[in-house]
This record gives C-alpha cells, structure tokens and sequence, in this order.
C-alpha cells in the first residue's frame, strides 16, 4: 500500500505510524503547490489603493506576509488604528511578525466567515473592509455574508497558488493519493495531463477540493473531515480497515 499525500511532511506523524504499523503503508508526503505573493506588477493590475482601508480580514499567514510585502513596495505605511480581522487565532498571533499584538485591534473567530461577521457586528460596520484572498479562489462565503450585512468591502487578491514540478512522482505507482485542495488538482493536471483516473484511489479533505474533483471528473474514494473520521490518517485507516 502505497499513499502519495500532497502536503508538506507534517512535524506528528504518529497519526501516519499506525497505518504503516497497521496497513504497511508506504507513505510519501510531497506539495503539489506552493503559494507565492502576487507580484508588484500583478497587484498594480488589480488597481486595489491599500491606504483606503481602515480594516483587513485575513484568512492565512501567507495573505498576511504579502499584504505588508505589498505595503512596502507601494510605500504605505500602515496607520497603528488599522483594524485585523483573522478568521483563527493561529492567523491573529502570527501578526506579531508585522506589528504589535493589540488586543484593540486584532480580532479572531472561530474559522468560519459566519465568525468573522459576528466579530464586525455593529461596532465596527463604519469600517471599509480588505478582504484578503488567493487569486482564483472562491470569495462567495465572504461576499455573500459582507453583502448581507451591509458591510463596506473589497475583495483582494495578495497571494497565488503556484504549482510545483513533480514529473519525478510514478504517480500511478500509488495506491492512494490524497488531496487538500483546488491547486493540488491544477497541479497534478499540468504535470499529468494524461493521467488516468482509474489507476488510484483519491483521498479528499475539505469541501473545496471535492467541488473541484467532481467538476473534473476525477472519483473520489474517501471523504475528510466526517464526524467518524476527522482527520486524513484516520479516514483512510477505517478505508483499509473495512476494505481488508
């Protein structure tokens, strides 16, 4: 059994040790894709003017990293009464690589869009929002609520998916490959144009990249997160298991 899993190697793989133990699995972790600031040029063609926001919703570290990468390069300094709004704590703590945690105005929910709406409520409506994203990625869970409650916003794209060379993977050689996300597809068919489908078992996590490999056609044989299997490790363990 082998299982090609499209992510970095992860710093605990005890989840992994048990379908090795378990299963004899072979598992190779490798990422499909890396994600990259826009370029000074590609962001100048969104005709985005940074200084008209009084707030930011962040999603990522990486959005974070490139909204003051591109402050820097179009000379804004950014004023200490700007507002953060991240959608995790893990997101909101990592701005203290930028700026000086603030508990005034550093705010964080509980993952969703949903939480980030409660957060602005009604002390914070006056704001004009940046809604920070990747280039190509659905914006639609944060339009649709922004809209709704009537909220000044802009979508912005600060980052990109770039996929990576990974010709030197037999990926048919695979018994299982797992995927996180839309690029880990687009990857895996620029390198692959050809593949077949047939040849492997698919392993999803997350809604997004199931909409996207239904869209394609691409099958999929296991679905994470579920309330039995939160976790990759362990539905592709209750896979094998029921699968013997």
């Amino acid at each position: 059994m082998k299982i090609l899993i499209s992510q970095q190697t992860p710093s605990n793989l005890s989840p992994y040790e048990v379908l090795q133990s378990r299963f004899g699995a072979e598992i190779v972790f490798r990422p499909f894709f890396v994600v990259e600031p826009l370029s000074a040029k590609e962001f100048r063609a969104e005709r985005i003017n940074l200084p008209d926001f009084t707030a930011v919703v962040f999603t990522s570290r990486y959005a974070i990293d490139a909204y003051f990468k591109h402050c820097d390069e179009t000379r804004f300094k950014v004023p200490e009464t700007m507002k953060y709004f991240c959608t995790t704590e893990a997101v909101a703590m990592y701005l203290q690589k930028h700026i000086v945690y603030r508990k005034r105005k550093i705010f964080f929910g509980d993952g969703s869009p949903a939480s980030i709406i409660s957060l602005i409520g009604t002390k914070h409506k006056g704001e004009k929002f940046l809604v920070a994203t990747a280039a190509g990625s659905n914006s639609d869970p944060f339009t649709r609520l922004f809209d709704a409650a009537g909220l000044d916003y802009t979508v912005g794209a600060l980052v990109k998916s770039v996929s990576q060379d990974i010709h030197d993977l037999d990926v048919a050689s695979f018994d299982m490959v797992v995927m996180y996300n839309p690029s880990d597809l687009k990857s895996l068919q620029e390198n692959f144009p050809d593949f077949k489908t047939d040849s492997v078992k698919f392993v999803t996590f997350g809604k997004s990249v199931v909409s996207a490999m239904n869209e394609a056609g691409y099958p999929i044989a296991v679905q994470a997160p579920t309330p039995q299997a939160p976790s990759v490790a362990k539905a592709i363990e209750l896979y094998l298991e029921a699968n013997k």
